[in-house]
This record gives C-alpha cells, sequence and structure tokens, in this order.
C-alpha cells in the first residue's frame, strides 16, 4: 500500500466508523454469532500472495462487526462502560502512525513527557493531592494497561519495599488482603506472585463495605499466627454493588502496621471524583491522606479509549527500587543523570504505547466542564432507573444505588411467601431471560447469597428514552415469570420454574 492508497482507504475506514457509530442505535446490542463462527468463515491459512485492500477492508464488514458486542450501544448496562469517542479514535491513528515504544525518555521525549504531564493534569481534574504529581518529583502517575496491572506493579512494589526492611522474613509469610467484593484481581496478584491472600467477609449491614474493626481483628490474628500483613486493597465502588470501603477506619488501624501498603482501587467510580461533589462521600480526603497507590481506569468511565489505567504512588521510588533493571543497552545520558522519568521502571513490560496521547486529545476537546457533564448525565439517568425501582411491585433494590449502577432483583409483591432460595431462582430465569435478548445486554451478580442484576449507565449515547425502554422491557419479562410461578389460575399452588425463551428478540 502506497501513500494514496492508503489515503483512498482512511477515507472510506472514517466513512465506515461514522456510519457504524451513526447505526447503533439500530443495532443489536450482543453479537449473536455462535462460538467458532469465524474460524467457518475463514481460510484455514493466510494468504500467499496479498491481498486487494478493499476486499479484506470489506470482510471486516462481513464477518467482524457482526461478532462484535456493541459496548457504546445506549442499551449496554452490562458490566462497567468502556469509553470510545471520536477524539480518542483519532488520536489512536496519530500514535499507531509513528509506533514509538517509549520505554525510556530518549526512546522518544514527546511520549514520556506528555504521560507525565496528563498524569498530572488528571490528578488536577480529580482532586488529587499534589503529592501524587509528576512535579512532585517525589510521587508521581503513569498509564498501566488496566487496574489488575496496577494492582499487580503496586503489590511487586509493596513486597519489595517489606522484604527490604525485614529480610529475613520468609515470602511464603507475606499476606495480602481484600474482601469478598473486591475484584477478582487481588486473588489474581496473589495467584502470579505466589502471595498468600487473606479475604475478609463484608456484610449487607455495611453495604458491603470494609471497617475498620473486621481488619483489626484479622491482622491481629495473622500477626499472633507468624505472618506479615503487607498490602491492602480498598476499593471505591465495588463491582457487585458500588461499595465504598471506610478508608478512613482502614487507615486508623494501619497506621499500627507502618509497613502495610494500602491501594485503593477505584477502576470505575474514580472517575467521579471530576465532579467535586462526589469526593467526600467517595473518600477522596482519605486516600489524598492515607494510602500508599490509588487507582482509576479512564478507559471506563473516563472518555478514553481502552487501554488507560491510571495508577498514581506517594513514592515513585518504591517503584523503581522495585522494578529498575537497566542492562547496559538501555542505559542512556539522562536516565544516567536521572534527570527524566523512564517510564519502563514503573510498571512490568519494557516496550508501551503511546497512551497519553488519547488524554491530551480528549482532555482538550471537552474540557473538565465536558467530563463533569458526561459523568452526571449518567448519575442522572440512574437515579431516574432506581426511582421506578424503588417504586416498582415487581422488583426490589439490593443495596443502595452507586452514582451510575443500580444493584435490584425480582421481588414481586404478588408473592410474599417466596424465600431467598426461590427468589433467587425467579431471579436467575430473570436475568437469562435478558440475557437471551438482543436490545439489551446487562450482567448479574451475586451479593452474599443474594442473586441480583446489575444497572450500569454509561454509553454516552444513552437518554431517557433508553432507560423507559429498559425498565418497560424489564417488566414485560418479569411479569412472564410472575404468571409462570403462580401458575394459570393455580396462585401459590402453580408451577415454580422459570421459563428461559429459545428465541431471540
Amino acid at each position: 500500500m502506497d501513500v494514496e492508497q492508503f489515503r483512498k482507504a482512511g477515507y472510506q475506514a472514517i466513512d465506515r466508523i461514522c456510519d457504524y457509530h451513526d447505526s447503533l442505535r439500530d443495532r443489536p446490542v450482543s453479537s449473536q454469532v455462535e462460538p467458532g463462527y469465524l474460524r467457518k468463515a475463514l481460510p484455514s491459512s493466510a494468504p500467499t500472495e496479498g491481498e486487494d485492500f478493499q476486499l479484506i477492508a470489506d470482510d471486516y464488514q462481513k464477518y467482524i462487526i457482526p461478532g462484535l458486542t456493541h459496548w457504546q450501544h445506549p442499551s449496554f448496562f452490562a458490566y462497567f462502560p468502556t469509553s470510545s469517542t471520536f477524539e480518542g479514535i483519532l488520536a489512536e491513528l496519530y500514535a499507531s502512525s509513528t509506533s514509538n515504544p517509549g520505554f525510556n525518555w530518549s526512546a522518544s521525549p514527546a511520549c514520556t513527557e506528555l504521560e507525565a504531564v496528563v498524569m498530572d493534569w488528571t490528578a488536577q481534574i480529580l482532586g488529587l493531592d499534589k503529592a501524587f504529581y509528576n512535579t512532585s518529583e517525589v510521587g508521581g502517575g503513569v498509564i498501566q494497561t488496566s487496574a489488575s496491572d496496577s494492582v499487580l506493579v503496586a503489590t511487586v512494589a509493596a513486597r519489595s519495599r517489606y522484604i527490604r526492611e525485614h529480610p529475613h522474613v520468609a515470602m511464603e509469610d507475606l499476606v495480602l488482603y481484600t474482601t469478598t467484593q473486591t475484584h477478582s484481581l487481588g486473588k489474581k496478584a496473589g495467584l502470579v506472585l505466589g502471595l498468600k491472600v487473606r479475604t475478609l467477609e463484608v456484610t449487607a449491614h455495611d453495604d458491603f463495605a470494609l471497617r475498620g474493626d473486621t481488619l483489626k481483628v484479622a491482622l491481629e490474628e495473622d500477626v499472633n499466627a507468624g505472618f506479615h500483613p503487607f498490602f491492602l486493597i480498598g476499593t471505591v465502588g465495588t463491582t457487585s454493588s458500588g461499595a465504598v470501603d471506610r478508608l478512613d477506619e482502614i487507615a486508623d488501624v494501619a497506621k499500627h502496621y507502618p509497613f502495610l501498603w494500602l491501594h485503593v482501587d477505584a477502576a470505575w467510580a474514580g472517575v467521579a471524583f471530576v465532579c467535586p461533589e462526589y469526593r467526600e462521600a467517595y473518600q477522596l480526603p482519605a486516600i489524598n491522606k492515607y494510602v500508599d497507590s490509588f487507582c482509576t481506569n479512564f478507559h471506563k468511565w473516563g472518555l478514553i479509549h481502552v487501554d488507560g489505567s491510571c495508577l498514581w504512588v506517594r513514592h515513585r521510588r518504591h517503584l523503581t527500587d522495585a522494578l529498575d533493571v537497566t542492562p547496559e543497552f538501555l542505559r542512556s545520558k539522562h536516565g544516567n543523570a536521572a534527570t527524566a522519568i523512564d517510564y519502563r521502571n514503573w510498571h512490568l513490560g519494557l516496550g508501551r504505547r503511546f497512551r497519553s496521547l488519547k488524554f491530551w486529545f480528549a482532555l482538550r476537546a471537552r474540557g473538565v466542564n465536558g467530563f463533569q457533564k458526561y459523568i452526571t448525565d449518567c448519575i442522572r439517568l440512574n437515579a431516574k432507573f432506581a426511582q421506578h425501582i424503588y417504586e416498582s411491585d415487581l422488583f426490589s433494590v439490593v443495596t443502595k444505588p452507586s452514582l451510575a449502577m443500580t444493584v435490584f432483583r425480582m421481588a414481586p409483591k404478588s408473592l410474599p411467601h417466596l424465600g431467598t432460595p426461590e427468589l433467587n431462582a425467579l431471579n436467575r430465569g430473570f436475568h437469562a431471560r435478558l440475557a437471551a435478548r438482543s436490545d439489551i445486554a446487562i450482567t448479574q451478580t451475586d451479593l452474599n447469597g443474594v442473586f441480583c442484576i446489575r444497572m450500569v449507565i454509561g454509553a454516552e449515547k444513552t437518554v431517557e428514552g433508553d432507560i423507559e425502554h429498559a425498565l418497560a422491557l424489564m417488566k414485560d419479562e418479569a411479569m412472564v415469570l410472575v404468571r409462570n410461578w403462580e401458575g394459570i389460575g393455580g396462585g401459590r399452588r402453580g408451577r415454580k420454574t422459570c421459563v428461559v425463551p429459545s428465541h431471540s428478540h
């Protein structure tokens, strides 16, 4: 492909991308293909001779688009949102056009310097303490691929610090702490690093938040048993319920364990700090005062393409002490003189993508006000949805709504005799019916034995009409199950099976 061929193909690609986004509302939310569809459609080996690019571009439309789940669809309410903006698309195009690995400053100075700048910009708009700014030259921020990578990097740094201060402690005696609502990233970090992970119970009474008393008991038990607490993951906005751990209480306990690293995972909810009115309730003051590291994913709820996980640390030397491996071929004048950041020492890999460009584009194009409007629009729509659930005779809220997420379940007032096992069965059937539809995407969870449904709003194109549509179809599907449960004229003696449709809507 020469320059003119690329220019022509590029124009066509932009046109097709625009058409795709314009048509999202008319598409099924979830892919309707079956496993193995693509292998059946494609040749069994790569072509011997190069093919015409128009054929390749057309095959993308023919084979790939049908296999996509459309996360930007206005009726996508599953998992957490993932951002896709035109500014980000253009930034990714520019970034890929130069292909700079950016492992140290001299490899491509703009890659490093822009990342240092935009990490300070984002820290500022979130209200993070200046101790986390790169300009502090003590702490700083770095873009990771995911919150899982962020916690893995922080765990490695914490482990290195602890062993350095306690050289006679065996690795198998270290303990990493999570809760029953912490994201699986905590257990995975323990699995990858061969560390003992202790999971602390949290309860509905405490809104599924970790409290200081629970942590205190666990730490005392483990120390008395000869173990060494070294790392705790606190969460702001848990995946299952949006819970916020009581970081103020946790810090009050942790101060008696000076080498216990406190990491806060706010992968989804942390972006809401761009709106000052949510900072107090979601524990930003405690984050600024106490934590060793903090992570939030702008690629979830922050108008930045995957991947864009922001990790800030209070003391950058803990990262570099743990991760700096510099063979001769990586040495440079500025690196040796420590006059520039070498971000390869702030994460596990060596090569890295030019991720900061999409932050720069989006932050400049939207401005702080644009980010705030996007967040508050999502929260407003969720409040509307939650209010309908509160007022419903079919559904009930399981735990208080959190920002743009509501966790609810079927609890029909016409079936007051149902206990938890029956309600769980009813809700599994309800979720199965929703999952069989093509016009909505929504996910389930389990909160201490209660099966429930998660509704998360985050697509930029979602408007009130989409919420009303979701509520209407949920009511329709729920009524099918209620009638089936009651039985035709059988009242409480009716059948208790949850029928799942064999067809897709």
